[in-house]
C-alpha cells in the first residue's frame, strides 16, 4: 500500500471528532460552485470522499441529487445519518478508484466535486475518471483547505515549530505559507487535456481555539494520527502548554479555502 493510501485511511479512526471539529466550508464557496456550473435543483452531483457529510449537506439543501463515494465505512455511516433527511442523497462505501456506477447507474453527472479529498486520489485516475463520469461541459470542483499565516498573523505559528523540532525533527517543520503562496490546479487541469475554462476562488477565515480545542483538531490530521503514540503525546503536551501561555489561553488560526473549477471538454 502506498503512503498516500495508508494515510487517507486514518480519518476512519475518528469520524465523530472529524465531524465535530473540522471547520465548515464558507457558504460563498457553494454559491460560486452553483453559479459556475449553472446548477439548478435536481442537478446530479457526484461527491468524491464525502467524509462525514460536511459539504454534502449544503449540496443537498440546494435540491441536488448527490451520490457520495466514501472510502471509510464509519465515515460513510456517519454521513448517512448526517443527511438522512434528504432522500436525494446516497452514500456508497467504496474507494473511488475502484467504484463504478454499475449497470443502470447514473453517469453523465452535472458536477463531480471533492472537498479536501482530491489530493488523496491515485494520480492515474485523478482527472481521467471524473472526466469520464461527467457530461460534456459538466463541472469539476475541487475544494481544499490550507492553514496559512497572513501578514500580521500570530507569531505562535512560527514559535510552535520549536515543539515539532524537539519531538519529531524534520525538514518539513516550517510555519504555514502566506495566503498568496498557495497555488492552484490550473496547470494540472489544463495539462490533463480533459478540462478547460479553469477558475479559482479563495476564501480566508479565522477560527480561535483553546488548547483543548486545537489539539482535537490536530487529532484529525493524518500526519499527526500516524505518529507513534508516545511522540504524539509529548508533542501535544508541549503545544497545550504553549497555547495556555498565550493571551487568553487561545490561538487564532487562519484557514484558506480554495475552490478550483473547470469544465469537461
Amino acid at each position: 500500500m502506498s503512503e498516500r493510501r495508508r494515510l487517507r485511511t486514518t480519518f476512519e479512526e475518528v469520524p465523530e471528532l472529524y465531524e465535530r471539529v473540522r471547520p465548515l466550508y464558507p457558504p460563498e464557496l457553494f454559491d460560486d460552485l452553483v453559479a459556475y456550473g449553472g446548477l439548478a435543483a435536481g442537478a446530479r452531483v457526484l461527491e468524491i470522499g464525502c467524509g462525514t457529510g460536511q459539504a454534502t449537506l449544503p449540496l443537498a439543501r440546494r435540491g441536488f441529487h448527490v451520490l457520495c463515494v466514501e472510502l471509510g465505512e464509519r465515515l460513510a455511516t456517519r454521513a448517512r445519518r448526517y443527511v438522512a433527511a434528504f432522500p436525494g442523497v446516497e452514500v456508497v462505501n467504496a474507494a473511488f478508484e475502484e467504484w463504478e456506477p454499475g449497470p443502470g447507474g447514473v453517469d453523465g453527472f452535472d458536477a463531480v466535486v471533492a472537498f479536501t479529498a482530491f489530493h488523496w486520489l491515485d494520480p492515474e485516475v485523478r482527472y481521467e475518471k471524473p472526466a469520464r463520469l461527467l457530461r460534456r461541459d459538466g463541472t469539476l470542483a475541487v475544494a481544499e483547505t490550507q492553514h496559512v499565516l497572513p501578514e500580521g498573523g500570530e507569531p505562535f505559528w512560527t514559535e510552535v515549530q520549536e515543539d515539532y523540532d524537539a519531538v519529531v525533527p524534520s525538514d518539513e517543520n516550517r510555519p504555514p505559507p502566506r495566503p498568496e503562496e498557495v497555488g492552484d490546479l490550473r496547470a494540472e487541469l489544463e495539462g490533463s487535456g480533459r478540462f478547460g475554462h479553469v477558475v479559482m476562488r479563495r476564501y480566508l477565515t479565522d477560527v480561535t481555539y483553546s488548547a483543548d480545542e486545537y489539539l482535537a483538531v490536530l487529532d484529525t490530521y493524518s500526519g499527526h494520527r500516524s505518529m507513534a503514540p508516545a511522540e504524539r503525546r509529548r508533542l501535544y503536551e508541549r503545544i497545550h502548554r504553549r497555547i495556555e501561555a498565550q493571551p487568553g489561553g487561545a490561538v487564532r488560526k487562519s484557514y484558506l479555502f480554495t475552490l478550483n473549477l473547470a469544465r469537461r471538454l
